[in-house]
């Protein structure tokens, strides 16, 4: 791969980065750490509807779900830009081949090539079925 491509890479990866963290700061921000009272919007002092904090737990509960995906592409995402740095990057961590320019434009942060992703997944619901 040439200088050129690792560039423009570095780019799209960190530029995908600050996208991600700015999401992830805004479900932090509107979803993590306000109390249930703020989230529900009920600024009286009186109990909630066991059907409300219902809702209202559920909602947290998938802002939960989608700050740990996040987090998960975040961490994806460095380990990315720190191949870059040491000349590794696009090189498949399973049989240590290139993987495709193709792969690698569609998912800059993949870790496989697409025949050991494969495998790797095929395992998973080996596993789990």
């Amino acid at each position: 791969m040439s200088k050129k491509e690792f560039a423009e890479f570095k780019g799209q990866l960190e530029t995908l980065r600050i996208k991600i963290a700015d999401g992830l700061s805004h479900i932090e921000r509107d979803n993590l750490n306000r109390s249930q009272k703020d989230a529900s919007g009920d600024l009286s002092g009186y109990s909630f509807h066991m059907a409300d904090m219902a809702t209202d737990n559920f909602d947290r509960d998938f802002s939960l779900g989608i700050a740990s995906s996040e987090q998960d592409l975040l961490n994806r995402i460095d380990e990315a830009l720190q191949k870059i740095k040491e000349g590794t990057f696009g090189v498949c961590e399973q049989c240590e081949k290139a993987i495709t320019m193709k792969r690698l434009k569609a998912v800059p942060y993949t870790k496989m090539c697409i025949k050991c992703q494969e495998e790797e997944e095929k395992n998973k619901k080996r596993l789990q079925g």
